[in-house]
């Protein structure tokens, strides 16, 4: 095992590119794909890309107002204290790596935006505290959680499918009429199974997977400490600290600035607005909640608008990786999802390759395979199931498989490549400070066992 987890670990430093080369590299092979494949033209083909690299720009807003929403929120001195104490529990590396992968997995099942964001925070945390924890699994754990997100209470594909309307008519092609309620979906037995087994699996193998001390790589706990605010005193200067503090304060703007009424005012709108959402009109903790969530609360903790305000600025930098590369990843789901003249798409052939070895019994499993390929090329829930559901949906019916089961193989394979695509670590990596081959050879581990436990359970539990 020791030696397995090396040479993964190796390979994928070695080998692995930057996120953003990693996404050149996609977009090149998916256009290449297509116009062998699809036997559409460059110009075609090229046309696709440019017409999809603009479609996630409010996917794109929404994930770096998580991460810095979310880091702010973590920046208050309230909820710094709070992770200090619970990041005190671990006494020894392998229990660090045991309380980050449940946390996380925990967290990202009741919701994904907040388990992605909460799990990086808390590895950091646990980082600072705990002396010969290996920092790179620490983060790799963190993220691994994320994997169990498509089988829980925030998963797009299985709360799709229980949302009645025309669309889901369309998209199904006519198989699903009435919506597939939760109970059928997130909470079938055997999903819950699948999903427990993963999180336990996870655990126990992102334990074992800690090297001894002579390879473990630590992080220094001063490189990971806050840093000081030095702006009050870069105003005053050399002389008169105190009084010049006194007297920039009493300033009309500055009393607004530091005003806890004007942060409360706000606040209560919005955490009341949140209160009217879930509780009155029933509505789910979709993204945008989880987004409103870490706002308001963070203004509430920081106080005053102006402190929020300088925790927004230091975690902003953060956004970089996701402001430059999802355009290209939207680029690459245009050229995937887009079809040629004769109606045929490179996602479309993918699913249908597997439909024609499928039979009542793989079926679902070769769903889960065909689609973790796809979402490597195609990195959104939503987006993987406008293009596979109008496949698999009908050829499942045809087979005898129920569409509930069809979708959460599809939801299974979306989430499972995760563990190897840096589209969705980009924001655990910006706040953790590395880079994506620094996690990634602990993920290829995670993946074959989270890709045994999901086909196993496809086979047998269905």
């Amino acid at each position: 095992m020791g030696k397995l987890i090396d040479l993964s670990v190796k390979f994928i430093r070695k080998y692995l590119p930057d996120p953003f080369v990693f996404a050149i590299i996609l977009t090149i092979v998916a256009a290449l794909a297509a116009m062998f494949s699809t036997g559409q033209t460059p110009v075609e083909v090229i046309g696709n890309w440019g017409g999809g690299v603009w479609s996630l720009l409010a996917f794109s807003m929404q994930m770096a107002l998580v991460l810095v929403c979310g880091s702010a929120l973590a920046d208050a001195p309230l909820i710094k204290k709070g992770l200090r104490k619970m990041a005190a529990f671990p006494q020894s590396p392998a229990a660090a790596i045991t309380t980050v992968t449940l946390v996380s997995s925990i967290a990202c099942w009741i919701n994904w935006g907040f388990g992605l964001i909460v799990g990086a925070i808390f590895a950091k945390e646990i980082a600072r505290q705990v002396k010969g924890v290996d920092y790179r699994l620490l983060i790799a754990s963190a993220y691994s959680g994320f994997v169990v997100w498509h089988s829980g209470l925030s998963a797009s594909i299985p709360l799709a499918m229980a949302t009645e309307g025309a669309s889901l008519v369309e998209v199904s092609r006519g198989t699903i009429i009435d919506a597939i309620p939760i109970s059928q979906t997130i909470f079938a037995t055997y999903n819950l199974i699948i999903a427990f087994v993963i999180i336990a699996a996870l655990t126990v193998v992102n334990t074992i997977m800690h090297p001894s001390p002579d390879k473990t790589f630590c992080v220094d706990p001063a490189l990971l400490g806050e840093e000081e605010d030095l702006q009050e005193r870069e105003l005053c200067g050399a002389t008169g600290e105190k009084e010049c503090k006194l007297e920039w304060r009493l300033t009309p703007s500055e009393k607004l600035n530091n005003s806890v009424v004007l942060s409360g005012i706000v606040a209560v709108m919005g955490l009341g607005y949140l209160c009217i959402r879930l509780f009155v009109d029933k509505g789910g903790l979709d993204l945008n909640s989880v987004i409103m969530l870490f706002m308001f609360l963070g203004i509430v903790l920081h106080k005053t608008p102006i402190k929020y305000v300088k925790a927004v600025t230091k975690s902003s930098s953060s956004c970089a990786g996701i402001l430059l590369q999802f355009p290209f990843y939207a680029g690459i789901m245009g050229i995937m999802t887009s079809s040629s003249a004769e109606g045929v798409s490179l996602a479309g052939q993918i699913s249908e390759a597997c439909v024609a070895i499928s039979n009542e019994t793989t079926f679902p499993m070769l769903s889960f395979l065909s689609a973790g390929l796809v979402n490597i090329f195609v990195p959104s829930g939503g987006g993987q199931w406008a293009v596979q559901a109008p496949i698999m949906l009908p050829a499942g019916v045809q087979l005898g498989v129920d569409p509930s089961v069809t979708g959460m193989a599809i939801a299974y394979g979306d989430a499972w490549t995760n563990l190897i695509q840096p589209f969705w670590a980009l924001p655990a990596l910006a706040i953790a400070k590395l880079d994506a081959k620094d996690i990634m050879g602990y993920c290829l581990i995670d993946l074959f066992i989270v890709g045994i436990i999901v086909v196993l359970g496809f086979l047998f539990l269905v």
